[in-house]
């Protein structure tokens, strides 16, 4: 794959739906850090570790590493614009936003399906990206909302499981 392939690979994988994740943490005092990711995952269960992936050029993630500890956040469906101001570069993204200190003291966002804290356990290059790999410290979900999901370039909430569609059917 060359170069002028890449966009071919975004628009092929763009058909994989992603969650969407912020990623908080502490940063100076009173001033919260946070990016949004499509890359959040779980990796082990014993020991309990998650990962995402950050482009190497990201700032936040000079300061998610300089702080040790992230918090990550599972959006809702209803929290699109919320996505939208923590993917964008520069300071101000909290402005407005409501959040408390996780045990850990990193930002979890009011309105979150889940948040998840974790120490830095691991960062490894791998192409363009770094992989950042976090171990579970506290965690909680938050509500029964859906999730916010990036599908074909697109926030929404396309997700239905079968136990949904059948509490919504039946009132289970």
């Amino acid at each position: 794959m060359g170069g002028s392939d890449g966009r071919h690979f975004r628009d092929v994988l763009g058909n994989v739906p992603t969650s969407v994740v912020a990623i908080t943490a502490a940063g100076a005092p009173g001033r919260p850090e946070g990016m949004i990711v499509g890359s959040f995952t779980s990796v082990s269960l014993d020991p309990p570790l998650v990962s995402f992936l950050a482009d190497r050029s990201s700032r936040t993630l000079a300061k998610i590493r300089a702080a040790g500890c992230y918090c990550a956040n599972a959006l809702a469906a209803d929290q699109e614009h919320l996505s939208r101001k923590l993917a964008t570069r520069g300071t101000g993204k909290f402005d407005g936003v409501a959040w408390e200190p996780s045990p850990l003291g990193n930002p979890v966002l009011d309105g979150v399906v889940a948040w998840i804290d974790c120490e830095v356990d691991k960062v490894v290059e791998l192409g363009d990206h770094f992989l950042v790999v976090g171990a579970v410290r506290t965690l909680r979900a938050e509500s029964a909302k859906t999730p916010l999901l990036f599908f074909r370039g697109g926030y929404g909430d396309y997700f239905s499981t079968t136990s949904l569609l059948l509490d919504r059917l039946v009132g289970w």
